[in-house]
């Protein structure tokens, strides 16, 4: 690695990092980034996985007056994650890595969709009139089925999470992104347990993604409050297409 992939890997991990912070698919910046620089797909997600925590972290820390009073709603929810982050991990290492291969174009593709989608989406949170307070079995086992997601791949894992919070439960946008950081902490931190224990990590590159993750996830709300939506959306599809081509052709 040079000094100037190493330098656009930080990069792509301080986007992620805010972007996770705000949206929840900062995958989408750092994953093609590492396949562009020729890391084989399983080692780029297990090694992505790996640098994204310490960002999601300081992201849930950034939101974290948000997070008070709900240690009862992430207790039960963190459990779903935790279960689906490991059988997600589990599936990724047990299943033949061409399979996660050919997986890959769909996959980016779907969270293409899910980002274009989000607009819709957060119009119809906020038109939302009421919900649980906790949620009930099927947001359990909706979280736990988007941990296995997350585990597995977690490209725009957030928006699935803003989007099952956000029409289940009783509480304002902010304090669902704050409990939406936190499980995606889990899944990422329950699958990267797993990878550590039983697969090779590109420790160069999860150690440059979590430097710069963990900046980009502390300077997020305010920096990606301060872009334009729009924008952020056609960059974010535009990478996330062009990997998907990548991935395909390779």
């Amino acid at each position: 690695m040079d000094i100037w992939q190493a330098v656009a890997i930080m990069a792509a991990g301080i986007a992620a990092g805010a972007l996770n912070a705000v949206v929840g698919s900062g995958t989408l910046l750092t994953f093609p980034t590492l396949l562009a620089f020729g890391y084989p797909p399983i080692l780029a997600n297990v090694s992505n996985n790996l640098g994204l925590i310490p960002g999601v972290l300081s992201a849930a820390y950034g939101y974290r007056r948000e997070l008070k009073g709900q240690q009862r709603r992430l207790v039960c929810l963190g459990l779903a994650s935790a279960t689906g982050g490991l059988v997600g991990a589990l599936l990724l290492l047990k299943l033949p890595a061409h399979a996660f291969e050919s997986a890959v174009p769909l996959l980016i593709l779907a969270a293409c969709v899910l980002i274009l989608l989000q607009p819709r989406l957060n119009r119809r949170l906020r038109e939302q009139p009421s919900g649980r307070e906790n949620g009930g079995p099927a947001m359990w086992l909706g979280v736990a089925a988007t941990g296995i997601y997350g585990g597995y791949f977690g490209a725009a894992q957030g928006v699935l999470l803003m989007g099952l919070l956000g029409s289940s439960l009783h509480d304002s946008l902010q304090r669902i992104n704050a409990a939406k950081n936190v499980l995606a902490a889990i899944v990422n931190g329950v699958a990267a347990l797993v990878f550590l224990a039983a697969t090779d990590i590109s420790w160069t590159a999860a150690a440059l993604i979590a430097v710069g993750s963990t900046l980009g996830g502390l300077l997020g709300a305010r920096l990606g409050r301060a872009l334009s939506p729009a924008a952020l959306r056609a960059a974010i599809l535009t990478i996330g297409i062009t990997a998907a081509v990548t991935v395909t052709v390779r």
